[in-house]
């Protein structure tokens, strides 16, 4: 569900930006990006253009990754305002329960500046503690367990463990969760409705990731850092406490290399090179906000590198943004309105069936990998098992279908004889699997690669039998 009261809609012209500049974006974005999954552009408090690349759409929330450290930092500015704790507030005083047996010195001069500011002093981002994630139990004891190699406040390194440390700060203070505490103070007043929040085994939200909101909701939030706390006459957020979370804080050069990214760290929010700061969570999620110009860029997207996604905002949107209200020009608008209307994930393009097609439809091919154990292709609908779990995926033809058992769509395409190709995408969150499937006489040949992830992306490439 979008909020329940949207935000105002205008057109660009009215608010001072070319429609042709934002059609000129889209185009580089789907010209050069794999790929932007929506985007809104707010100038003046209004929408001015806005879309989804289909499957995505409005309604669905999308995971926003690190954008969720920015919400947990609004916390803590509500929490000092409420009188619960300071800046300077020890994290050994706030976390007693969870303290290692003999806290280090430099445990014992941690802060919640240090924290905010990710120069907790640890050498690593301790969500991941090098080993590939936190434990089933006990998340917070294995942070504070982990030692702090620098002094804290010296050095910058991010460290997702450290805001959910934050978020357990604030878990214990309040006595109630994280969104629990930020529906009444903050996501109600905006018309944020039905966010989620993952959790810790604990029941602590994860702080640094986890939540799950709508674009037009994080437009929604970027308006409101835009006005500085401000809404609708009510003040949500003291404007001393954004000002002072968004402003430079630390310097980040030490340990980035992209231009964005050396412009400096605030309070869990990121500095831009040209002015500016953003919430921004892994794969390109943004909600960029420009106080100079009065204006705020939204995106979600599937981006290994979402360096050049803001590259094409400074290039293409950041000109373009006048002071002056412009002539109505209703052949570019309308130019803009059909680009934003046909966004779409690209597609498998080829034939829709195959002589192979037949053959080998509802024959059950067996693979020798525990991660996948068998496949059969029945019409447009392909089932398999992966990791002991069977799910049947049907996919449409040079277009995208849902599925009935989840925020899944599929498309697919015989791009050779033997060849069929299927691309699936989870519309709640960054992933996209393209599966290429070659039939022999009585094997398959298949490669599986995802389009953004974590960890190293290396193709699973199988060979399976007919039984």
């Amino acid at each position: 569900m979008t909020a329940s009261v949207p935000l105002p809609r205008s057109t660009p012209e009215e608010q001072g930006i070319p429609s042709s500049a934002i059609t000129g974006f889209i185009t580089a974005a789907d010209t050069t990006l794999d790929s932007l999954n929506s985007f809104m552009l707010l100038r003046h408090g209004f929408v001015v253009a806005e879309g989804w690349w289909h499957p995505y759409a409005a309604e669905h929330p999308h995971m926003m990754f690190s954008v969720s450290k920015s919400f947990t930092s609004t916390a803590v500015g509500l929490a000092i305002e409420d009188g619960l704790l300071t800046l300077d507030d020890h994290v050994v005083d706030l976390l007693t329960d969870d303290l290692p047996p003999d806290p280090s010195e430099r445990l014992r001069r941690l802060t919640v500046r240090h924290l905010l500011t990710m120069s907790s002093g640890h050498a690593v981002d301790t969500a991941t503690l090098g080993t590939g994630g936190l434990p089933d139990a006990g998340w917070v004891r294995s942070i504070l367990a982990t030692p702090l190699e620098f002094e804290p406040g010296t050095r910058f390194v991010y460290n997702s463990g450290a805001t959910h440390l934050l978020a357990a700060i604030l878990t214990r203070l309040t006595g109630e969760r994280l969104l629990d505490y930020l529906t009444p103070r903050l996501l109600e007043p905006l018309g944020i409705r039905n966010a989620t929040w993952e959790q810790s085994p604990e029941g602590v939200d994860a702080g640094g990731w986890g939540l799950n909101i709508t674009t037009e909701d994080l437009a929604l939030f970027g308006q409101l850092l835009l006005q500085r706390g401000e809404w609708n006459g009510r003040q949500l957020v003291p404007a001393a406490w954004i000002d002072e979370a968004t402003a430079l804080q630390i310097d980040t050069t030490p340990t980035q290399v992209n231009t964005d990214w050396v412009a400096g760290y605030a309070y869990q929010y990121w500095r831009n090179s040209v002015g500016g700061f953003r919430a921004d969570g892994a794969f390109g999620n943004f909600a960029i906000v420009l106080p100079e110009l009065d204006a705020v860029v939204v995106l979600t997207s599937s981006l290994p590198d979402a360096q050049p996604a803001l590259d094409l905002v400074w290039e293409h949107l950041l000109p373009a943004l006048g002071e002056q209200a412009l002539p109505a020009n209703p052949a570019d608008a309308a130019t803009l309105k059909m680009t934003l209307r046909r966004l779409e994930i690209w597609t498998p393009q080829g034939a829709s069936t195959s002589p192979a097609a037949a053959r080998v439809d509802g024959i059950r091919f067996v693979f020798d990998s525990a991660e996948l154990s068998d496949l059969t292709l029945s019409g447009n609908t392909i089932t398999s098992t992966r990791n002991g779990l069977t799910q049947s995926l049907p996919f449409g033809e040079d277009d995208w279908e849902t599925s009935p058992a989840g925020p899944v769509a599929a498309a697919g395409a015989w791009t050779a004889p033997d060849t069929l190709v299927i691309r699936s995408c989870l519309f709640t969150g960054p992933w996209t699997e393209t599966l290429k499937l070659t039939f022999g006489e009585n094997t398959v040949e298949l490669e599986s690669s995802l389009n953004v992830s974590f960890d190293e992306m290396v193709p699973l490439r199988l060979t399976g039998r007919a039984a």
